[in-house]
């Protein structure tokens, strides 16, 4: 993987390390409600409902953060919206370490989910821009990697914490990190060259084009489009795993230890999924590499859904991880691909927000059905149909790409 960065120069390299902790650092905090989950609920007698929405509230501000960080990284530079967005994170991860209630522990993920939200179409823009055209998927798949790993080491602290108060220490360290890091993206993160030279070529013409001709122009309608529902389709489906997985073990009779360990297991084949199915993509195409994915979704889903001991859920859980989150770097790097350097923030802001509708109805929806009494299974059986959907728009986008660079076709 190092070897095919290694034609964007040292500077990139190091931009895309920094991404890579910055990342890490989104997946352990987008993890942290999971894993703090049932502790929280014993100490503020929450109902399942109430859990559902507490889920929610993170991903809830994940949709306007989304569209507002890719807006102004266009407008202001990467790299400042990434700091500003870093910084807000890490402040209210560590402010629901404070929470009192139900509706403050809402506002508080509320205000986190906003500026993990910013954070996302940063990483992919800042990674899309440091690598060429034949290594970008690579690249940003190498950024993405953080989240899940970054998910696993919530689920470790999780596993370390012993007393009924323990579900803050997550919190700290997903807090923390953070402000640590705004200083090191201040003095080592190097703002994207493409987008400063995108930028000076525009100055004596127009700032930014508006949103509708960055999303719409140049025959990218039906791209859009399509990215907007494979993004969808397959978020809902992964946050409804992050989110309530380890709620689902307990509920099949295993220990707190075997949920946390089945929950790392997920998140471990989500780092190697993240970068090896990107780098498949870079080097075997678009096309067969989505098709390949998505049958892999499907599979991992019912292996899931059919497990009932704690190896079995292991094994689950991890193929889940590797096609699921793995595929969600592809996802992020079809995004980068679609869009020109000049509204590249717009038009991957809009994307993830639009996915971020999937993490807010995921958790919701699932909590709502186990309030119900529907069991696990039937619901990761049920996702099987959402992900068939997101693999024919993923490869509408594809198909997309062909057209346009198609000789006499006008490219992104």
């Amino acid at each position: 993987m190092t070897s095919r960065i290694s034609a964007a120069g040292g500077g990139n390299k190091a931009t895309i390390g920094l991404c890579l902790a910055i990342a890490l650092l989104e997946g352990l905090d987008l993890q942290s409600a999971g894993v703090a989950g049932p502790r929280m609920a014993k100490e503020f007698s929450l109902a399942v409902a109430q859990m559902g929405w507490a889920f929610s509230a993170g991903a809830i501000g994940l949709l306007p953060g989304a569209a507002l960080g890719g807006r102004l990284a266009d407008r202001f530079g990467r790299k400042r919206v990434l700091m500003a967005s870093v910084a807000l994170f890490g402040l209210f991860s560590l402010a629901t370490t404070l929470v009192w209630n139900f509706e403050s522990l809402l506002v508080a993920r509320l205000l986190t989910g906003l500026g993990l939200g910013a954070a996302m179409p940063n990483l992919i823009a800042l990674c899309s821009e440091a690598a060429g055209p034949q290594q970008r998927s690579t690249a940003v798949g190498a950024m993405y990697c953080g989240m899940p790993f970054g998910a696993a080491i919530a689920a470790l602290i999780g596993m370390l914490g012993a007393s009924p108060t323990s579900w803050r220490d997550v919190f700290y360290v997903g807090g923390l990190g953070p402000i640590v890091m705004v200083p090191l993206l201040g003095v080592f993160l190097r703002e994207s060259q493409q987008f400063v030279a995108a930028r000076a070529a525009k100055a004596s013409r127009e700032s930014v084009p508006a949103v509708s001709e960055a999303l719409w122009r140049h025959g990218r309608a039906r791209t859009t489009i399509a990215l907007w529902i494979s993004y969808l389709g397959t978020l809902i489906v992964l946050y409804f795993l992050m989110n309530w997985l380890p709620s689902m073990v307990l509920s099949r009779g295993l220990t707190r230890l075997q949920s946390n360990i089945v929950l790392m297991m997920f998140n471990i084949g989500g780092g190697i999924g993240a970068v090896a199915i990107a780098t498949i993509m870079d080097r075997f195409g678009r096309r067969r590499t989505v098709i390949g994915m998505y049958v892999g979704i499907a599979l991992a889903l019912a292996a899931l859904a059919s497990a009932g001991g704690a190896g079995s859920m292991a094994c689950g859980g991890l193929l889940c991880g590797l096609f699921l989150v793995g595929g969600q770097s592809v996802l992020y790097a079809l995004a980068g691909h679609a869009y020109p350097t000049e509204v590249r923030g717009t038009g991957v802001g809009a994307a993830v927000a639009v996915g971020r509708l999937g993490s807010i109805l995921g958790p919701l929806v699932a909590g709502q059905l186990f309030a119900l009494g529907q069991s696990a299974s039937m619901l990761v059986a049920s996702s099987i149909p959402l992900c068939v959907i997101a693999a024919l728009a993923a490869l509408t986008v594809v198909g997309g790409f062909a057209r346009r660079s198609a000789p006499g076709a006008q490219g992104v």
